[in-house]
């Protein structure tokens, strides 16, 4: 799984015009889910992201996290982060995973977050969705479960 850490002020999501899910200040995570992935991979990296220390304490150092601040978290499911662009100039989403698998999957990623009891909102997985957000910082990372040892 990929997964794209916003730091955001605001964020939301929309559907035919219609706002689908939306948050304050936390986190907007866009979502990729690949063949190969496993539950394994969602537990890690849910861990991983409701303990990284990127919004700031008294001294505006980064030490504080998502859980820390009781942030809200955003979860776009985004296939495109799979993408193999390696050869020639259009992507292929080959290794995504095919909505029998992602689905599932993010959705158990979703629900391993909601453990945490933050506000958890999310897009409609396959939708058209307009996103909007304002970053904070920006602070952006880009995490890999493949790449996880």
């Amino acid at each position: 799984m990929r997964v794209v850490i916003q730091r955001v002020s605001e964020a939301s999501v929309k559907v035919d015009g219609i706002i689908v899910g939306e948050i304050k200040h936390g986190l907007m995570l866009l979502v990729g889910v690949e063949e190969n992935d496993q539950e394994t991979d969602a537990e890690w990296l849910v861990q991983k992201i409701l303990n990284l220390r990127i919004f700031g304490d008294e001294n505006e150092k980064l030490n504080l996290s998502v859980t820390d601040i009781k942030g809200e978290i955003l979860c776009i499911s985004q296939f495109t982060l799979i993408a193999d662009y390696k050869k020639g100039n259009r992507p292929s989403f080959i290794k995504a995973a095919k909505p029998e698998k992602a689905i599932p999957l993010f959705d158990f990623f979703k629900d391993e977050l909601k453990k945490s009891d933050l506000k958890i909102d999310s897009g409609i997985f396959g939708a058209d969705m307009k996103v909007s957000l304002l970053n904070d910082g920006p602070v952006t990372i880009l995490m890999d479960s493949q790449t996880k040892t």
